[in-house]
Parts: structure tokens; sequence; C-alpha cells
């Protein structure tokens, strides 16, 4: 008895770990959803139906989407479309689904030193801080926010230089920070802002340009890439995160009163 029962004891402590690593769900995706409070005021839902803990990694869209190729993660939502095509192309990820959508907006010290506040084109106000000579902080990570600033660049032929831009490398509560301590200009997306506007003391410049727009994706990591990913939780937080209550949960978040996030799935 006593030897059926240590062996029994044996077998439990050898499966408990594996019982235990199959409950986790681990998620990577951008700053703006973890340092805005969406990700804490939903994922809580999920994990109470689902009975799975989302482990959550939150970097840059840019890292999010190599943590998923890499298998190092179960499933991504991130915000680049570009980046996200040419990774479910590539065979990294299966079923992408859109989630929900804001908006990017560009914001600076209420001094205005290059005089854009109130502009709606953001092709013409990025020429304007640029011929202003004043300081752009910019995320320099790869991130779906950082890709886009690079592609306004890109799209106008001009980017300030020398000391005027600055390269953080650093995720977008920390640019939001260092701009309002350097008195420069960033990109950021709405939620992210409006989350540390108190903070800050910075002022939305320019927005409502249809250029700005903000889709939010989700992406399973293949499971034939990755035989280890846990791909049945993944599909269970993507039918969730775009099923009526997902997408409910989404629209009822709100920071200082203001919703920050539409969502967008089956549109």
């Amino acid at each position: 008895m006593r030897i059926r029962i240590a062996a029994l004891l044996s077998t439990l402590l050898l499966v408990a770990p594996l019982t235990m690593a199959q409950q986790v769900l681990k998620l990577s995706t951008t700053t703006s959803t973890e340092n805005s409070g969406l990700l804490k005021f939903m994922l809580p839902a999920f994990e109470q139906k689902s009975g799975l803990k989302v482990q959550v990694i939150s970097v840059g869209t840019g890292k999010a989407l190599e943590l998923a190729k890499n298998g190092d993660v179960d499933v991504t939502l991130v915000h680049a479309r570009p980046s996200e095509d040419k990774f479910v192309a590539e065979g990294h990820g299966v079923n992408r689904r859109d989630v929900m959508y804001n908006d990017f907006i560009l914001v600076g010290p209420t001094s205005d030193p290059a005089g854009i506040k109130g502009m709606r084109d953001v092709h013409a106000a990025l020429k304007k801080i640029v011929s202003s000579g004043a300081r752009f902080i910019s995320r320099g990570d790869n991130s779906g926010t950082d890709q886009m600033e690079k592609a306004y660049w890109n799209e106008i032929g001009a980017k300030p230089t020398g000391s005027a831009y600055v390269s953080a490398g650093l995720g977008m509560g920390e640019v939001l920070n260092m701009a309002a301590e350097l008195q420069g200009y960033t990109l950021t997306d709405r939620a992210t802002y409006v989350a540390y506007r108190a903070k800050t003391g910075l002022a939305i410049d320019v927005e409502g340009d249809r250029k700005m727009f903000n889709p939010y994706g989700i992406i399973a990591v293949n499971p034939a890439r990755h035989k280890d990913a846990n791909y049945k939780g993944a599909m269970q937080l993507i039918e969730w995160i775009t099923s009526d209550a997902g997408q409910q949960r989404i629209a009822d978040f709100r920071v200082e009163g203001q919703q920050l996030f539409f969502p967008s799935a089956g549109r």
C-alpha cells in the first residue's frame, strides 16, 4: 500500500507541472494595451470563463511578433497591419482577426514651438516640425507606432536631424514622459496618451487625419511551426475577444470617462 501511494504521489508530482503549464496562455502584445489599462480590465473576465491564466508580455509590435515567430508565446495582439499580414503570409501565424481600433495623435508641449496646434493633416504638421527645428521624440523600437511614424517620414521625404531627433528605443509611456521632459513632439496612440496625460501635461496638436487610423489584430501562433504552442487556448482567446461579450468589454473600457478603443470584429 505504501509503495502504491508513493508511486501515485510521484506520478502526481510529474503531472502537476504539465497541468499547470496547460493552464497558462502566453500573450505578446503592444505597450498600448497594457499601459492604457485595457488588459487589466478585460482579461479577468476571459480567465474566469476559460479557466486559463493569461501571461502578458507587453512590448512593441515588432518585438511582440518576433516572440510569436520564435514560439515564445501562443498568441499575439498587435497594431501594424502590414507586418501582421507578412507574419501570416510567411506561415508564422494563423487565424488573424480584427479586434478593435483607435487613432494616432501628434502631441507636444503647450508652447507648441512648431505651430502645429489644430492642424488635421499629419504630413503637413510633420513638415512644419522639421522646418522649425523643433525636437521630436521617436519610439525607435519597431513598434506599430514607430512603424507608422517612419512611414510618415518616408511619405513626406524629410525627417528631423541631429539633436532635433531623439530615438528613444522605449515604450510609449516612457516616450511620453521623455517628450514632456525634453519639450518635444511625439506620435502616440490616443489610449496611452490619455492614461499619461495628467503626468506629462502634453497637449494634442494634430488629430482626425484618416492616415492616423490605428487598427488592432489578434493572431494565433501557427501550431504547425511550434508543436508546444497552446493553440487551443489561443483560439479560445481569439473567439472570446471577437465575440459579442469580448467586443462589448472593449467598448465599455473607459479612462477619465473617455472610450479609448472601438470594437471592430466582423466589420
